[in-house]
């Protein structure tokens, strides 16, 4: 009975002193550089070629998915087609990554824990290592030599009868211990290694994405010849006026593109009011060569994605930390995260705009308007139709929006805001319940 327990002791034993002897070597300084050898020399051509390899493997992917694309834009329902499928697989794998990161976060904890409780009973594994060896060293007399021999046996085996069992019961404990470590640094390791698979396959989706987003912007600017005079005309007259309302009446008034939006926000509006009658259904939103509303809006409750992957940290009609009322959502996100429309609609400003960062106004018909600030770059715009779960926009890595719409400037913060006729109103009863009720455009 005793080898099991010593062999199980003596592992625990050398796995900690591996531990700190890790670590020992981990805390020593570096030792000095040394001369430059040959071999190295050699290694660091080699690693020079393999760079070279791996850039030149790239720029063959690049230049493939060009081509790709470029045949892709020919025809814009498969270009709407592969910008919706891309952001979605994007916003997809940016909720794995976060998953994942959090499961690492706990499996990390959680094995510096039982590292410090193995640190804490390290005097008490010492100990039972030794009572075991002495106990292995120390050979049984004879039974039946002398009767002093005989009593001494039976003190000894009283002894041992004593001791055995809480010897067993310590050495049990920590080799539950040192089993759990080895399952938590297994699951470490698997978590880590499909993060960096997801973080590889979201690396090549943006990279595919932000080739789509240049055709579609490329198609936009063909068709429109003066929108960069637009948009430069569009931002001056953002700081005519005060307020969000001013800002959209404005633009849908002065400017020509905003102004044929919302016209064709109002012609679609009144051709949805002439059909409506029945329940939209999801079969409505899969023509991607759409270039108005698949339904009107007052009719899509339930069925709107959020545009981000994030945590809500305000809500409509609650405080916007300043003393005011929220009239919209925040929502704290990752950096980076792709911003996607959750309605269709008319671009019908983007810029930036006083204390919203860069803004994005959309005329969704029906005297509604869609609101979202606090991106760090947009990637459509003035007077553009945009489907549902189209990326428009992306995070940058803190907030872009002012402090009363942020509880920490650290975090990229999106707002998101719902009008009708010029009136904030609660944009909760538009968002799907679920994943599987989001439309996806």
């Amino acid at each position: 009975m005793r080898a099991p327990f010593l062999n199980l002791l003596l592992i625990a034993g050398t796995s900690l002193a591996g531990a700190s002897l890790a670590q020992a070597q981990t805390a020593a300084p570096a030792p000095q550089t040394a001369a430059v050898s040959p071999e190295a020399i050699k290694q660091r051509e080699q690693e020079l070629e393999a760079a070279r390899a791996k850039q030149k493997s790239a720029e063959e992917a690049q230049a493939k998915l060009k081509s790709e694309i470029t045949t892709l834009g020919q025809d814009r329902t498969q270009l709407n087609q592969q910008l919706i499928d891309t952001a979605a697989n994007v916003r997809t794998v940016e909720t794995k990554i976060g998953e994942a990161e959090a499961r690492l976060t706990a499996l990390n904890g959680r094995e510096q824990q039982m590292r410090n409780s193995l640190d804490s009973r390290r005097a008490d594994i010492v100990e039972v290592l030794a009572a075991l060896q002495r106990a292995g060293r120390r050979t049984p007399p004879a039974l039946l030599v002398r009767p002093e021999d005989a009593l001494q046996s039976l003190r000894t085996a009283m002894l041992l009868g004593a001791v055995v069992p809480e010897l067993r019961g310590r050495a049990e404990k920590i080799a539950s211990e040192l089993g759990e470590l080895v399952a938590l640094r297994k699951n470490i390791g698997a978590e880590r290694d499909q993060l960096a698979a997801d973080r590889d396959k979201i690396r090549n989706d943006q990279t595919r994405l932000a080739a789509l987003v240049e055709e579609r912007q490329r198609q936009q600017s063909a068709r429109e010849k003066d929108l960069d005079a637009e948009s430069a005309r569009a931002i001056a007259l953002s700081k005519q006026v005060g307020d969000l309302q001013g800002l959209i009446g404005k633009m849908e008034q002065d400017i020509k593109s905003a102004a044929k939006a919302a016209e064709a926000a109002k012609e679609a509006a009144n051709r949805a009011a002439a059909t409506a009658g029945g329940k939209p259904t999801a079969a409505a939103f899969k023509d991607r060569s759409r270039t108005s509303p698949a339904i009107a809006f007052a009719s899509a409750k339930g069925l709107l994605p959020l545009p981000v992957n994030g945590n809500k940290i305000r809500d409509f009609g609650g405080s916007d930390g300043s003393g005011g009322v929220q009239k919209g959502i925040s929502l704290a996100t990752r950096p980076g995260s792709q911003v996607t429309t959750p309605c269709d609609g008319w671009v019908v400003y983007s810029g930036p705009f006083r204390s919203y960062g860069q803004l994005l106004i959309l005329n969704a018909g029906g005297g509604y308007h869609v609101l979202i600030a606090g991106m760090e770059r947009i990637s459509v715009n003035i007077g553009q139709f945009v489907l549902t779960g189209e990326p428009v926009a992306v995070m940058g890595s803190t907030s872009q929006v002012a402090s009363i719409l942020a509880t920490n400037a650290s975090q990229p913060v999106l707002y998101v805001e719902f009008r009708k006729d010029g009136t904030p109103i609660d944009p909760g009863p538009w968002w799907a319940a679920n994943e599987g009720e989001k439309v996806r455009g």
